[in-house]
């Protein structure tokens, strides 16, 4: 399901887990520089939106773009691939977890890099010696998600199609913004449906693996074989787990 159909379909509690998280908020404005016109692709709600800048948003989901709030920047029903500007007609362009869901992340990125000056973009990197392999969720209760990415460009790749340097993320214990990985020392979050709502991961692997994994989590943080298997986050402030900004 690509992802303006997807969160058609599950976005209209969107708003109730997904909120701007202020200190990777800083990190993704910091790489804006000095940037006075920015376009957000893939803007969703509205999250991690600059302050003080002249935004121009891109949402193609209905659901997303009505749950936007009073005020907010304007938005245009379009796709990253086809993007309804002249070339470098902003001085940044920025898409915030969003480019796993674009039908051609690389054709998206050539996009942003032809309509604006600069590029940045929140993303993961999926390979089995990063997300997969460091996040205990994608770990030990949803092997699934090595065949959702299976055959997507690499981080690397990404960074290479608009000549991108990486910077890692680090998501602080208490992030505010309820993403796939934010609740990485709080797990039994992923056991709150609401929570896990808010998350296309969960609606991507289906409801039988879903309810798998929510099944396995829970046994296993009543038992405390989690706490035995995790120990080592358990006094971390912030966790890096594959988390990147790519910058250009």
């Amino acid at each position: 399901m690509a992802g303006a159909q997807l969160y058609d379909t599950i976005g209209a509690t969107y708003t109730v887990t997904r909120r701007t998280e202020p200190r990777i908020a800083a990190q993704v404005w910091a790489a804006l520089g000095d940037a006075r016109t920015v376009l957000n692709v893939g803007a969703g709600t509205g999250s991690y939106e600059p302050p003080g800048r002249d935004v121009t948003a891109v949402e193609p989901s209905a659901v997303m773009r009505a749950q936007r709030p009073v005020g907010a920047p304007p938005c245009v029903d379009a796709s990253a691939e086809s993007l309804p500007f002249e070339d470098q007609s902003f001085d940044a362009a920025m898409a915030i977890a969003t480019i796993h869901h674009w039908p051609d992340p690389v054709a998206g990125l050539r996009e942003m890099r032809r309509v604006a000056r600069r590029v940045v973009v929140f993303t993961h990197d999926t390979t089995t010696a990063g997300w997969l392999a460091k996040f205990w969720l994608t770990r030990d209760y949803l092997p699934e998600f090595a065949e959702l990415v299976a055959g997507r460009p690499t981080v690397g790749e990404l960074a290479g199609a608009i000549g991108a340097r990486i910077e890692p993320v680090l998501i602080p214990w208490d992030c505010a913004d309820g993403f796939f990985e934010a609740y990485w020392r709080r797990p039994e979050a992923y056991l709150d449906e609401n929570v896990r709502r808010g998350i296309s991961g969960w609606a991507r692997v289906g409801p039988q693996a879903e309810q798998r994994a929510v099944r396995s989590l829970r046994a296993d943080l009543v038992s405390g074989r989690w706490t035995e298997r995790n120990n080592d986050l358990v006094n971390l402030d912030a966790a890096e787990l594959g988390l990147r900004l790519l910058i250009a």
